[in-house]
């Protein structure tokens, strides 16, 4: 399509992720004075990189990075992966999205592992984010045709023991994302798709443990995922964070008898990008600009900051302090119920300050294990009546080889 359509390549980034319940818009989201000073939103590019792919974890509320190892501990935590026991599994997701608003959006997930010895563990994943066909028009609104805005990511994993309880692992990807074809922004800035890397990190530590008269065991972990500079869909001007985030959590497992189990799961999970500050205003409301025709800031700091910098400055940038730094965080817990390896039922909620974005829901579903091949299903149940991810449903496919 060699036509250009008067589009900003920011609008279509707000209507497509508006509806997920997310925006694009990172550091140039502006907080005028005067406007709801406690609602800060905290966006970035490319959040499909955050959304959770799987069907056991997003049934258990999004909570996964101390949970025990499976073919999806890429996304979660890459540190547990040296503690799977078979010697190659494989996973395929597919997710149809925001199914109550359009049928032709989808998250697909593939990956898997290979055991290299008994402590060191490669894996791989693939991530395709689908954002179903747009109609295009012109300046006078006059249709151009259709073009279908989609998101990719691919990275591989190494993780190792390095000691009987604890392990470590590190993730590397590439990031292509096509949102606008070759359509021109508004002022006349040829577009392209946004390309670029991110890099995770994550530590997983397990014990048995013995509580009263159950066995059982124990696990943290904690990651830092999609650890990467800005990318941009035009100019070097114009650059947007990717969603580089904080997990922490914890899990415990409890075995009844040999055939039935019950695991708790928490985590805590926090962007770690700058917070949208407050720019000062004029009597008539207008944005306030000195005389080099700079915003200025009235609260907070600059978001337009270095990696490192917007990384660990996040944790201090709040406008609102202390306080709206707690606020940042989302809470997910759940709990797997597990029968002889070979059913399991789940549930969980996730919460999110009305704040930050507000998402709240509850989540659960079912887990089949037959022989080498296995079966995941979860669905999500918003508070909030008629929520765009409303009926969400994952579905997950498995396959494992066990080791010699």
């Amino acid at each position: 399509m060699n036509k250009k359509a008067i589009l900003s390549r920011k609008s279509i980034l707000s209507v497509v992720f508006a509806l997920a319940g997310f925006s694009t818009l990172a550091q140039n989201s502006v907080i005028i004075s005067g406007q709801d000073p406690n609602r800060r939103v905290i966006t970035t590019a490319v959040p499909f990189l955050n959304f959770a792919p799987d069907s056991r974890h997003s049934a258990m509320g999004d909570a996964g990075v101390a949970t025990s190892p499976d073919a999806n501990s890429a996304h979660w935590n890459a540190g547990k992966l040296a503690f799977v026991k078979d010697d190659l599994g494989l996973s395929l997701s597919y997710s149809p999205w925001l199914g109550r608003l359009v049928n032709d959006m989808s998250l697909n997930y593939l990956s898997g592992y290979k055991k290299i010895d008994e402590n060191s563990t490669w894996g791989f994943d693939l991530r395709y984010f689908n954002m179903g066909d747009i109609e295009l028009t012109d300046g006078r609104g006059n249709p151009i045709g259709e073009f279908n805005p989609r998101d990719i990511a691919i990275g591989g994993s190494y993780s190792r023991k390095l000691s009987q309880n604890f392990g470590i692992g590190i993730s590397a990807r590439f990031i292509h994302s096509n949102l606008s074809g070759n359509i021109s922004s508004t002022g006349g800035t040829e577009a392209r798709p946004g390309t670029g890397v991110g890099a995770d990190i994550g530590i997983y530590y397990q014990k048995p443990v013995l509580i009263g008269s159950k066995e059982g065991t124990w696990s943290w972990g904690m990651s830092i995922s999609n650890i990467g500079p800005k990318i941009t869909y035009n100019s070097a001007e114009d650059l947007d964070y990717i969603p580089t985030n904080f997990r922490v959590g914890t899990a415990y497992k409890i075995n009844f008898d040999k055939t039935n189990s019950i695991t708790f799961v928490l985590d805590a999970n926090k962007l770690m990008v700058p917070t949208p500050p407050i720019y000062r205003t004029n009597p008539d409301g207008t944005l306030f600009t000195n005389e080099n025709g700079d915003l200025e800031i009235a609260a907070g700091q600059d978001p337009n900051r270095a990696l490192i910098s917007g990384m660990f400055g996040s944790f201090s940038d709040a406008p609102g302090g202390f306080e709206e730094e707690l606020r940042e965080f989302t809470i997910s817990f759940g709990a797997e119920y597990l029968y002889a390896d070979k059913f399991a039922l789940r549930t969980g909620y996730f919460y999110e300050d009305r704040t930050k974005g507000g998402r709240k829901y509850f989540t659960m579903g079912l887990g089949f294990n037959m022989r080498r091949l296995g079966l995941d299903f979860s669905y999500l149940v918003p508070q909030v009546q008629n929520h765009p991810l409303a009926e969400t449903l994952r579905f997950t496919l498995r396959y494992t080889i066990a080791s010699n």
